[in-house]
């Protein structure tokens, strides 16, 4: 079971940042190859939802209010770590920023921006695509949206 922490970027501890930065290099660098400036200067605005499994965090995104990084609330960031989802966190993590979208920004119009391979994982959680493919650091994605409770 994931235990899930809420929180802003003031309200992080050091080792949880280090955590965090840790986990989404390891995936969005490392693994995926994709050399991109992670440390984007937007951290410090949005809410961080952390998925701990015993004691370490294997599982993260970061949410935006509407207007702070799309027009609408979102979601980004979305990472598991490798050795952690056979246990379907990523469904974790996200019922559970969807949750805090909804009790933190009273909102449930949530935009992102998907790798197209994890479409289908989107569509399970009720959200659809918006528009063409388009080339983001090098990957492709498409914007998709959710507007349900």
């Amino acid at each position: 079971m994931l235990k899930i922490k809420v929180k802003s970027y003031s309200d992080l501890s050091k080792d949880e940042l280090y955590s965090l930065l840790q986990l989404r290099s390891e995936v969005f660098v490392v693994e995926q190859d994709c050399v991109y400036q992670d440390i984007d200067g937007k951290d410090q605005k949005a809410l961080h939802v952390l998925g701990f499994k015993d004691e370490k965090l294997v599982a993260y995104t970061r949410l935006f209010k509407p207007g702070d990084y799309f027009k609408h609330s979102s979601i980004g960031r979305v990472v598991v770590a490798e050795n952690a989802r056979k246990y379907k966190f990523g469904y974790s993590i996200m019922n559970a920023s969807i949750k805090a979208i909804k009790d933190n920004y009273n909102t449930t119009l949530i935009e992102l921006s998907a790798q197209c391979y994890l479409k289908q994982f989107y569509n399970n959680l009720e959200f659809y695509e918006v528009g063409e493919t388009y080339l983001e650091d090098g990957i492709p994605h498409i914007k998709m949206k959710r507007e349900k409770d």
